[in-house]
């Protein structure tokens, strides 16, 4: 019987979890919290690599990053697909699989009495820099994804036409025009930096 129950109770048969989906289940002694996933997330001019739970949500990936980035939890803001995710909000729910990239960015923290208030490092235009190179993160990833499957298919000894390759060198090309095309200073010029490297 499990009335007057909370979520996360234990009894002598084993811990109670409520899931994504609102289902109240009960975790087995040893189970783990489910697969765990890595993420490459892009912050400054470089990626980092985290491991997390396919069903943790962006607020407990943010207190992961915090050792890895030493940025804290409430200054750090999340992007996946171009569009900021909330803290409650799920890896699994927003389309974040094994392998996906996100965007990181630092709000500045306040000026304090000590220090002396210094311009705001991440303005609007900076923001929006930051999220067109999102944007076309998301659509180099798409064309990546492309570009592995007729890897494959070479590999596999299927024949494919020149004109593939060629479709899809444009496209490329199109994506880095576009990021070449971007105005940036600051953090938002890193992001394009890295992008074009990778």
């Amino acid at each position: 019987m499990m009335s007057g129950r909370s979520s996360g109770g234990r009894d002598a048969e084993g811990e109670w979890e409520v899931r994504p989906g609102g289902m109240l289940v009960q975790r087995r002694d040893g189970e783990a919290a489910g697969p765990a996933i890595r993420i490459r997330v892009s912050y400054g001019a470089t990626f980092r690599e985290v491991v997390v739970p396919a069903q943790a949500t962006f607020g407990e990936l943010k207190r992961i990053l915090v050792q890895t980035t030493g940025v804290e939890p409430e200054r750090q803001r999340l992007f996946f697909r171009g569009k900021e995710k909330s803290d409650s909000e799920f890896l699994h729910a927003a389309g974040v699989k094994d392998g996906a990239k996100l965007l990181l960015l630092e709000v500045p923290a306040p000026a304090t009495v000590e220090q002396k208030a210094e311009p705001v490092i991440m303005d609007e235009s900076m923001m929006k820099a930051c999220q067109a190179v999102a944007r076309v993160r998301v659509e180099v990833d798409k064309l990546s994804a492309k570009v592995c499957d007729l890897e494959r298919s070479v590999l596999g000894g299927r024949k494919v036409e020149d004109k593939e390759f060629v479709v899809l060198t444009e496209l490329l090309m199109m994506q880095l025009l576009k990021l070449d095309g971007i105005e940036a200073e600051g953090e938002a010029r890193a992001q394009r930096k890295a992008e074009v490297h990778n």
